[in-house]
């Protein structure tokens, strides 16, 4: 029965809640008031010689910094003055202004020093917001970018330096030359010239800019030339350039002059071993005795990596090495037999050269076929040989002939799975049988561009195209191609150009790295991995 009034009574005082939504307005604009006729003030602070009469209640509700101060047991919170250290008079008064109005005024003489106070007072809307001005109203002039730079490294402001660090690889050559490029500290230095998206003409620019750097402070830097040094592309350096900077005093008179001579002048390759899932890669360093051609390569059951390659002398430049990379604790390159395995003629290679040619190296059940696609002035052809490991020879293969294309040959993808051989292009693809030594046709993918890339998994074969348009996958056991949907292009904004993917399996799951370099500039891109995920 109780419980029953106590529901007439409610539905009888119909209770309801309303919001004022000016009251927080109005109540901000009020204390605004009593701060500017200067009524309850209670507490005195003074910056820089300067006196603020303020409230310590409005104070503690707009910052942790002062409720901390007013509400502990500091000597500050009995205290009629307070003195703040650290801080501008001038904008501190700005700071009060935003405390009693909520309303901030950013310039860019100004929003530094606000963001500092802010970050001291722990204002974090104050500190956002000049963060977000400084991104957008960062100036391409030389002293504003390093400055802003200098700026966001010391209070790690990673969205302000992140775009700093694009102003200055964009306007690098007149960066270098401005008073505040010499203001970098040597780990600066370090991280902008070895970003591969540096905007130069050419790589004697970064090297000038070093020197500039260094004779700033010459006495206090000259010893982090060694360290410095290695992130020049001393690879894109004309050889007059080269021989210029070897001549140079920096270099001749260093105590370390040979350490620096040495690193000036390495060519040496590198071989990667990544591992994409732990972002990490082991480098391992070979060089060639004599000049040679982009290898084609292939990796064994047993992880021993075998590279074709092609001499460019003028007497040889018909012949082949094969090289034997062992996946062991030795950091060189080794051939099967002595200094090299046995050397091969290439069919018809010189004429081939004056139209075209592609190569690849594939293992199809642990025997190596090195493949040959290229255009007479007859035909296109597919010619193979396939090597015999326990005669150290190359043995010849059936070849097959192509249908004549009117777009040039450079694609098409060569890639083993199960016991046959695919070669694989736009409108054709031929498979190959190792045990009868013979060609037939299959299904084409029929796509607008051939293939650049392609790898099995399983009973199916992944490829795409040289720019990563589009990825086909075909059902070697079906023969019927289907188009893979998923990562797209896009995902990059359009001043970036993405070429040479290449697919890979690992751990049974699809991978492809990209090779990703900035429109317009001549420095070497970066390259991406990404993991394909099915689901």
């Amino acid at each position: 029965m109780a419980a029953a009034d106590q529901e007439h009574h409610v539905s009888v005082v119909c209770p309801r809640s309303y919001h004022d939504k000016s009251y927080l307005r109005g109540f901000l604009g009020t204390v605004g008031d009593l701060q500017k006729a200067g009524v309850l003030q209670d507490v005195v602070l003074e910056v820089g010689g300067r006196r603020f009469p303020c409230h310590r209640l409005v104070l503690s509700a707009a910052s942790p910094y002062f409720r901390a101060m007013f509400t502990s047991d500091m000597a500050e919170s009995r205290q009629k003055t307070v003195v703040l250290q650290g801080l501008d008079a001038g904008i501190f008064g700005e700071i009060l202004s935003y405390i009693y109005s909520g309303t901030l005024h950013v310039s860019l003489d100004k929003v530094q020093p606000l963001y500092q106070a802010a970050d001291l007072l722990q204002l974090d809307y104050m500190s956002e917001t000049c963060s977000s001005y400084m991104v957008k109203n960062m100036k391409v002039e030389c002293s504003n970018c390093v400055d802003l730079f200098n700026f966001a490294d010391v209070f790690s402001l990673d969205i302000v330096r992140n775009r700093c660090l694009q102003c200055l690889h964009v306007n690098f050559a007149k960066v270098a030359l401005s008073d505040e490029f010499c203001s970098l500290s040597v780990n600066q230095l370090t991280e902008i010239i070895s970003h591969d998206e540096l905007d130069v003409k050419e790589e004697i620019t970064v090297w000038e800019a070093v020197v500039r750097w260094v004779q700033h402070s010459r006495e206090e830097r000259l010893h982090h030339l060694p360290s410095i040094l290695p992130h020049i592309r001393f690879n894109l350096l004309t050889p007059d350039d080269t021989a210029a900077i070897l001549e140079h005093p920096l270099v001749k008179e260093h105590p370390g002059s040979s350490t620096i001579r040495n690193v000036v002048k390495e060519t040496e390759e590198e071989l990667l071993f990544i591992n994409p899932r732990e972002g990490k890669y082991i480098s391992r360093s070979f060089r060639p005795r004599r000049p040679y051609s982009f290898p084609v390569m292939a990796v064994t059951s047993d992880n021993n990596i075998y590279m074709l390659v092609s001499d460019l002398g003028v007497e040889e430049f018909d012949k082949l090495s094969a090289y034997k990379y062992k996946n062991s604790a030795v950091n060189n390159l080794h051939s099967l037999v002595g200094a090299r395995m046995s050397t091969v003629s290439t069919f018809q290679r010189r004429d081939l050269y004056h139209f075209w040619y592609q190569q690849f190296l594939v293992r199809v059940e642990e025997i190596l076929f090195y493949v040959a696609m290229g255009k007479t002035k007859f035909s296109t052809l597919i010619q193979m040989r396939k090597y015999d490991h326990h005669t150290d020879q190359w043995q010849e293969c059936t070849h097959q002939e192509l249908e004549q294309l009117d777009v040039p040959l450079g694609y098409g993808a060569a890639v083993s799975c199960g016991c046959h051989l695919y070669f694989i292009r736009k409108s054709d693809m031929h498979r190959y049988s190792p045990r009868q030594d013979l060609w037939e046709q299959r299904t084409p993918p029929r796509t607008d561009r051939s293939p650049a890339t392609a790898v099995a998994m399983g009973t199916e074969i992944f490829c795409t195209d040289d720019l990563f348009t589009q990825t086909m996958v075909y059902d070697t056991e079906s023969d019927i191609w289907q188009k893979l949907r998923g990562w797209s292009t896009q995902k990059y904004p359009s001043c970036l150009k993405i070429s040479s993917p290449s697919f890979f399996v690992l751990e049974n799951q699809l991978h492809i790295v990209l090779y990703i370099q900035a429109y317009g500039t001549a420095r070497k891109g970066h390259y991406k991995f990404y993991v394909y995920d099915r689901d």
